[in-house]
């Protein structure tokens, strides 16, 4: 049987790491602290730097110390016991595999890289590697920049976007369905904000179009034709949508499953206006739906050249309508009035 005075010695050491970790704790986490730090805490006794090695060392036995250098110098960081735990259930080398991963945060970390600096054998190493895989530890995931290099991150982490590309890019390639369908849904939601439909009634002469800010207002028409036809918006019209507005609805739609920055609908509009299927307005701050204009028989043709020629609502222009020669803004730039 051991000494009584040794059995109470280990005693008060338990007791005196416990106190040390619960002060480490209550400091950011992350931290790293030093010798000096630790015995600033006040919990060793006179400072006995024997005491300190010894609790350290319990500590560290524990998984609740991890000893690392800061400036040439050594120092400890305090380790949750929920990682600790982790730990504990891990081989020596599943443990070296799982420290290289965590090191790496999100931006995750080659397999050839963890592979060179753990000197692990191969087979070792893709053991160790599905191990920690089916123990839900790590999980694998693939570089926008490097497609073909596998890489892996702690399976609770998101990889930053310089990594994974961001939601446009799924196992290291660009989701081209994913982004047809966004680029759609944004598309038909700009049109809707940038066209009415004109449904002139049987016998009447007013139908319902959108005023300047929005809202229902009633405009006069002469034509007798009952077919739907398709009006832009007013002059001075600033209902144009805007990105914060098209993030929200598009963010609402359903249509993603992560919800989307303003900085990456604003990408998915640039492509839509580089492809001429929209147009900024209001001072590059809304965006408009583009409509094919009227095709041109003759190019040579005397009647092409006026605004008329290429009109993309000629069909709609009619005297008293909405559209008409009177009011056309065209027709003074063209002559010069």
């Amino acid at each position: 049987m051991a000494p009584a005075n040794v059995a109470s010695s280990s005693f008060e050491v338990r007791e005196l790491s416990n106190a040390l970790y619960a002060t480490c704790q209550t400091r950011e986490p992350g931290k790293l602290f030093t010798q000096e730090e630790l015995l600033s805490f006040g919990v060793i006794p006179e400072n006995n730097l024997e005491v300190l090695i010894s609790c350290v060392n319990v500590l560290g036995s524990d998984g609740l110390f991890k000893l690392m250098t800061k400036d040439n110098r050594p120092c400890w960081k305090a380790i949750s016991k929920e990682d600790a735990a982790k730990y504990q259930n891990l081989s020596t080398e599943e443990a070296i595999v799982f420290a290289y991963v965590e090191s790496a945060g999100r931006d995750g970390i080659w397999t050839k890289t963890i592979r060179s600096k753990s000197n692990l054998h191969q087979i070792v190493f893709t053991r160790c590697l599905k191990s920690l895989e089916s123990k839900r530890l790590i999980k694998p995931t693939q570089s926008a920049k490097n497609p073909t290099r596998k890489l892996y991150i702690l399976s609770h982490l998101q990889p930053f976007e310089e990594v994974s590309g961001g939601p446009f890019f799924t196992d290291g390639s660009i989701d081209e369905e994913f982004v047809r369908q966004l680029s759609f849904w944004l598309e038909q939601y700009v049109y809707k904000k940038s066209w009415y439909a004109h449904r002139p009634l049987q016998n009447g002469k007013v139908d319902n179009a959108l005023s300047n800010d929005g809202n229902d207002a009633k405009h006069r028409v002469m034509n007798k034709d009952k077919r739907s036809k398709i009006l832009p918006m007013a002059p001075g019209y600033i209902g144009y949508p805007k990105i914060p507005e098209l993030t929200e609805a598009i963010n609402q739609s359903g249509v993603s499953s992560v919800t989307l920055k303003e900085a990456e609908v604003r990408h998915i509009l640039d492509l839509l206006c580089w492809d001429g299927r929209l147009t900024k307005v209001m001072n590059g701050q809304a965006y408009k739906k583009v409509l094919p204009t009227a095709p041109v028989a003759d190019k040579e043709d005397s009647y092409v050249e006026s605004p008329c020629g290429g009109c993309p609502v000629f069909d709609l222009c009619e005297e008293g309508g909405p559209v008409n020669a009177r009011t056309c803004v065209y027709f003074q730039d063209w002559l010069n009035i």
